[in-house]
């Protein structure tokens, strides 16, 4: 059974959405540890405890800068024996340390179809707006592994929602969370508790249950 530890900042609805699935035995071989939050007070904090699942919270701001934060998460993660991290809206940047002892151990989940609007400064509702702006047709959600490169890590799944005419930032954001990103997320968990996920040449392939391999879909 892998320990997973969750990543949150806010209200916690990818959180709730694996929450869901553990319980539902989707996630057969994963077990949801700890929660982090960078914030105090957040509603993720009160979805973890309303199911009796630890958490802690590391404040960014009692921090003096990015590397000192990092430290004491990456310390919390260890201490937590965490086989998974999953960011689940977390809105902190980490820098390198906790990826490089973590490598291709944490998940994160973005509102877009990578490599479309991603990056530094791509998220929440600027991500929708940004799509809207473009007049694209379809855009979704993409779990990765979170590596240096901001929404650059190699890609575990993707699923495309599409874009109707009346949109709005808000309406779109909230059909891409309940088509996409609360479907894929715990799926690529479960995949990754099963050791289904093999990462070759900054590519995800999935083992099958022959043995064999197949790259993700």
């Amino acid at each position: 059974m892998k320990n997973i530890v969750v990543l949150v900042s806010g209200g916690g609805t990818n959180l709730q959405a694996l929450i869901d699935a553990q319980e539902s035995g989707q996630i057969k071989n994963g077990k949801i540890t700890c929660v982090i939050s960078s914030k105090p007070g957040v509603f993720a904090l009160e979805r973890a405890r309303n199911h009796q699942i630890p958490v802690r919270v590391i404040a960014r701001k009692e921090y003096p800068d990015v590397a000192a934060y990092s430290r004491a998460v990456l310390e919390a993660i260890q201490e937590e024996k965490a086989d998974l991290v999953v960011y689940a809206g977390f809105m902190t940047i980490l820098d390198e340390q906790v990826v490089k002892a973590m490598p291709n151990k944490m998940m994160n989940v973005h509102p877009a179809l990578i490599p479309s609007f991603c990056g530094k400064g791509y998220y929440g509702l600027r991500v929708h707006e940004e799509a809207l702006r473009k007049g694209v047709k379809v855009t979704g959600a993409t779990v990765h592994f979170v590596t240096e490169v901001c929404d650059g890590g190699p890609i575990i799944l993707q699923k495309p929602v599409a874009v109707r005419e009346d949109d709005t930032p808000e309406i779109l954001q909230r059909r891409v969370m309940e088509e996409a990103e609360w479907k894929i997320l715990p799926q690529a968990v479960a995949m990754f508790c099963d050791d289904l996920l093999e990462v070759r040449n900054d590519r995800v392939y999935c083992k099958s249950a022959a043995d064999g391999t197949g790259e993700c879909c």
